[in-house]
C-alpha cells in the first residue's frame, strides 16, 4: 500500500516507489523460473502512465518473456488499486532483466524449464 512517507512534493507517490515494487516482484518471478540466485542488470521501457496515490495498493503482476544462457527478461506491469478496494487502473509497465549468479555473484547458466 502507498504510504505519504513514499510521496513526492507533488502528493503523488514516487515513481522510485512503485520501480522498488517492480523489482521486487520481478525478483521473485526470475528467482522462481531459474531456482537460483537473480541479479537485475536492466530496466527497459518503463512508462508511467499514471500516478499512484496515498491509500492505493500497487498490484505487480509478472511473465517470464524470454530466456537467454544466464538472463531472463520479466514483462512487469502495476496497477492501482484505488483506495485500496476501488477502480483497478494501470499505472505503469516494463521490461527488466534479470542474471542468475552464483554465490560470488558471477554469471551461470539458467537451468532448463521443467
Amino acid at each position: 500500500m502507498a504510504m505519504p512517507a513514499d510521496t513526492n512534493a507533488a502528493g503523488d507517490i514516487f515513481g522510485g516507489w512503485v520501480l522498488s515494487q517492480m523489482d521486487l516482484a520481478g525478483g521473485i518471478a526470475a528467482g522462481q523460473r531459474a531456482r537460483l540466485r537473480v541479479v537485475t542488470i536492466s530496466v527497459d521501457r518503463m512508462t508511467f502512465i499514471r500516478p499512484v496515490h496515498v491509500g492505493d495498493v500497487l498490484c505487480v503482476y509478472c511473465r517470464v518473456i524470454g530466456v537467454g544462457r544466464t538472463s531472463m527478461k520479466i514483462g512487469i506491469e502495476a496497477w492501482a488499486l484505488r483506495h485500496r478496494h476501488g477502480e483497478r487502473e494501470k499505472v505503469t509497465d516494463a521490461t527488466f532483466t534479470f542474471v542468475s549468479v552464483d554465490d560470488q555473484g558471477r554469471p551461470i547458466p539458467v537451468p532448463p524449464d521443467e
